[in-house]
């Protein structure tokens, strides 16, 4: 059963044939370093890939990337727009902002430190929250990860 497991395959060495077996621990390794790369180089495409939108740096280490907007069918909301804000490893968005239109906001990378009005809270990937008009916020990467925040923009 193990010489099923395993496979033979030949590397040439001086000039001469050697026969390298592959056990099932050596090509699971293999398999997880593969995946891992493949997914950091996702995650590095989604923070660099300039025809995603259009990106602005409103301050050191961060870039706004705007996708678009569209009409929305949501009552009292005329439209809907879609945006990610990508902090690198301790960056962070302007103190207290405030927040110009409902959102709701999402990270999909990383994890922020977020500060809504006076309140901290930690989001990590996948943690979701909302904004309202007029709320105070800003948010500081203090991890060694780029971090992304998407935000849907509910605009009345």
């Amino acid at each position: 059963m193990d010489s099923l497991l395993e496979e033979a395959h030949a590397v040439p060495l001086k000039g001469e044939m050697v026969m390298q077996r592959v056990s099932r621990r050596s090509a699971v390794a293999l398999g997880l370093a593969a995946a891992s790369m493949a997914v950091e180089k996702s995650a590095a495409a989604q923070t660099t890939d300039p025809l995603a939108g259009k990106d602005e740096s409103p301050g050191p280490g961060v870039v706004a990337r705007t996708y678009g907007e569209e009409r929305s069918i949501i009552p009292d909301f005329k439209t809907v727009s879609m945006r990610d804000i990508i902090l690198q490893p301790g960056a962070k968005t302007k103190e207290d902002a405030v927040m110009m239109n409902a959102m709701i906001c999402h990270i999909t990378e990383g994890e922020l430190q977020v500060v809504q009005d006076g309140k901290t809270f930690t989001a990590k990937k996948n943690y979701a929250w909302t904004c309202n008009k007029g709320t105070k916020e800003h948010v500081v990467n203090e991890s060694n990860a780029v971090a992304i925040m998407r935000i849907l923009d509910l605009m009345a």
